[in-house]
This record gives structure tokens, sequence and C-alpha cells, in this order.
């Protein structure tokens, strides 16, 4: 990832953008998730409960309304 430093910015917004990239990049949330290993099973676990989850989620804001 490669930020340049724009004309009369300071640390703080280059950081702030250097954050903002990373993040709509998805590698820090590809790195978090290989930093141990999961099995296929498992993946195929969280992938379901998730899915539950938010179902669960679009159905109660739809009763709310």
């Amino acid at each position: 990832m490669k930020v340049e430093l724009r004309e009369s910015e300071g640390f703080e917004g280059l950081l702030r953008r250097f954050t903002k990239e990373m993040q709509k990049s998805g590698k820090l949330r590809e790195y978090r998730s290989k930093r141990r290993f999961v099995s296929k099973s498992e993946q195929r676990r969280a992938k379901i409960r998730k899915a539950e989850h938010k179902r669960r989620r679009k159905e109660a804001a739809s009763t709310s309304r």
C-alpha cells in the first residue's frame, strides 16, 4: 500500500488516508484471518452462524417498523 503526501497535508491526514485505504483493500482483514489455521468445516460453521445472525437482525429490523 502506498500513499503519497499531499501538499499542505500533515501526518495525521496521511495516516487517516492510509488507514482508510487499508480498510477498503481488505488486506488487514485477510492478514488477521490467516494468523491461525481454521479448518474447512469450522469455516463453514462460522459462515452459517454469520448468515443466521444476519437473517435474524434483518427480521428484527423489519418487524420493529
